[in-house]
């Protein structure tokens, strides 16, 4: 992927899960929440900022610690920012964690018994809860995002004994369709759930006229990048964030 292509997806990924402020620092994109995701509460050191390194980094801390939040970046790798930013991080005591894939795929698919709704609701709410552990702060971070995304978008679950099992959400920003929330919960894992999900907003995506997918997916998850890869799926570009 180009380094144009890349800033383009990064912008529509960025659309599609709006944190609750945002700011610019020349190439520098700022997102804070509540302090749970890392797309919604880190600097996107994605182009060079507007002044130098030292003193960027000192007007990031500054609006960070505004809302009594930690300073955190992303850095992208083929992201076109002159410099060694990586290297700067770390000689300021930054260190790397949560290596991310973002993947890029097709549209299209079936949907074999998935529910769809334009909203979060309640169901859908429960199995996100139920695999955050029960941290209610985040999965209020999480619902509170999920609900800013601009149409179109859907949300897909399945259910079994009565309840909601499996989830997952697809937003369409022009041509790509960026899946996200995949989440099942513990005891159905490993039946196909995920796959069906993933089948439905596919299949909706098309018929809102997206021609192209991406996702992303932690790279110590590999039971979820094999998934899907088998569901056409590569690797484009890989990222990860940084923490003092």
């Amino acid at each position: 992927m180009s380094p144009a292509d890349l800033l383009a997806l990064e912008d529509v990924s960025a659309r599609a899960w709006p944190a609750l402020r945002t700011a610019r620092l020349g190439g520098w994109r700022l997102n804070a929440s509540t302090g749970f995701t890392g797309r919604a509460n880190t600097c996107w050191a994605l182009e060079a900022p507007d002044r130098p390194l030292d003193e960027a980094l000192a007007w990031v801390e500054s609006w960070y610690g505004g809302f009594g939040l930690p300073t955190k970046f992303k850095t992208v790798d083929g992201a076109p920012h002159p410099g060694d930013v990586e290297a700067f991080l770390r000689a300021n005591g930054f260190s790397p964690n949560t290596e991310t894939r973002v993947m890029t795929g097709p549209v299209g698919g079936a949907n074999d018994g998935v529910l769809l709704e334009d909203a979060p609701r309640e169901m859908f709410q429960s199995v996100l809860f139920e695999t955050l552990y029960r941290d209610m702060a985040d999965a209020e971070e999480r619902l509170a995002t999920l609900r800013r995304i601009a149409q179109p978008v859907r949300f897909a679950r399945i259910e079994a004994d009565g309840r909601a099992v499996a989830v997952g959400a697809v937003a369409v920003d022009g041509d790509w369709a960026g899946v996200s929330v995949m989440r099942t919960s513990p005891d159905f894992r490993r039946q196909g759930l995920a796959a069906r999900v993933v089948s439905a907003l596919l299949d909706v995506a098309a018929g809102q006229g997206a021609t192209r997918s991406y996702l992303q997916v932690e790279v110590k998850n590999e039971t979820a990048v094999a998934l899907y890869g088998k569901l056409g799926f590569t690797t484009a570009y890989q990222y990860r964030y940084w923490a003092r």
